[in-house]
């Protein structure tokens, strides 16, 4: 009967050196490896995957939640959490559990060591209750869709035709450093738009002041009933979708609380799914770099609905996940590199796009 192999990913060294001891003295586990961050962990993965991850969730150059959701973007795997975010509250252990964790451990500030020796048995029953979870199973039946949060356009949802234009752009892991570029770019008069960025709550406003202090645009945090409006980008608060509503010809939009859809909160399906609804061809929707799917069901959804759709193109993602599944659902019209993304957004506001 073969080993678990266990990977176990910490900053901490006296917590790589006593789980590694602890687990090792088990004759059913084998740890591979032990690492400071989720980057060396993924070059060790490339050697040898892991049939168990033990892993913290504050590192650096990574977090562990970051890391987790790439773990089951690529090949879902089980994931015990050890961490001292875990002991304060239930918020971490909420998004680490529905990002894919089977279990987690709470470790204490202060005693580490000691605490780590006495709950020695716990780290191998928790190990060894991993490696037999179905979590591939359990990652595709928690994946939620739009319909979660609201029925999918028909035909008739949207107004026809307006002088008001909205932007609709979706990104994930890389796209703190698009957005800038992209946002950076654009004169002072452009259409409203709308932005879904994966990012964890309480750092979306601080991420927005920051852009508003470079752009020439107005650049917020989105609050309920905020107005869509010409010069402004709205970027959905973290822990809440975003959706577009429209009374009359004006645009403004929504910020509610709801299941996580895509495994994400915000989510990018989200916000598309009702830029269809409330926009159809007034709009133009955007995916740029990130892991996963999340948005390309709703680009398609635009894009039936009538808008015009552009897709990063891969050479100018830092991961090219969700556009290119939009590419492959048919989602995307355009592909352009993220230089360029600019220019097709001040293309709204004549209506037509660059060929």
């Amino acid at each position: 009967m073969s080993r678990i192999k266990v990977l176990v990913v910490d900053d901490s060294a006296v917590v790589r050196q006593v789980v590694t001891s602890q687990l090792a003295q088990d004759p059913e586990i084998e740890v591979i490896g032990a690492v400071a961050d989720p980057i060396q962990a993924i070059a060790r993965m490339k050697v040898q995957w892991p049939d168990v991850i033990v892993l913290d969730i504050e590192m650096p150059r990574m977090d562990g939640i970051t890391f987790l959701k790439k773990v089951m973007a690529e090949k879902p795997t089980p994931v015990v959490i050890c961490s001292t975010l875990v002991e304060a509250g239930a918020q971490t252990s909420m998004a680490a559990l529905a990002a894919g964790a089977v279990a987690i451990i709470a470790k204490p500030k202060m005693g580490l060591k000691q605490f780590l020796e006495d709950a020695s048995q716990d780290m191998v029953t928790a190990v060894k209750a991993a490696a037999k979870a179905n979590v591939k199973a359990l990652h595709v039946s928690a994946k939620n869709t739009a319909d979660v949060i609201m029925p999918a356009a028909d035909k008739h949802s949207a107004m026809i035709q307006t002088t008001e234009r909205v932007v609709a752009l979706g990104t994930s892991t890389g796209g703190t450093q698009a957005l800038e570029v992209v946002l950076t770019s654009l004169p002072r008069v452009t259409p409203g738009i709308v932005i879904v960025q994966h990012m964890p709550e309480k750092f979306t406003a601080a991420f927005a002041e920051r852009l508003n202090g470079l752009c020439q645009i107005e650049v917020k945090e989105a609050q309920n009933n905020d107005r869509v409006i010409n010069s402004r980008a709205l970027i959905a608060p973290g822990g809440k979708h975003m959706l577009l509503r429209r009374t009359g010809a004006q645009y403004y939009v929504e910020v509610m609380d709801g299941p996580l859809v895509n495994r994400h909160r915000p989510s990018v399906d989200v916000l598309f799914r009702s830029v269809a609804k409330c926009a159809g061809a007034n709009a133009l929707g955007v995916i740029m770099t990130g892991m996963g799917d999340d948005g390309a069901a709703g680009l398609l959804e635009m894009r039936k609905a009538g808008a015009r759709t552009v897709g990063q193109d891969e050479a100018s993602c830092v991961v090219y996940g969700m556009p290119k599944e939009a590419v492959k659902r048919g989602g995307v019209e355009k592909t352009v590199p993220l230089t360029a993304i600019g220019k097709e957004i001040m293309q709204q506001l004549s209506g037509v796009m660059v060929r």
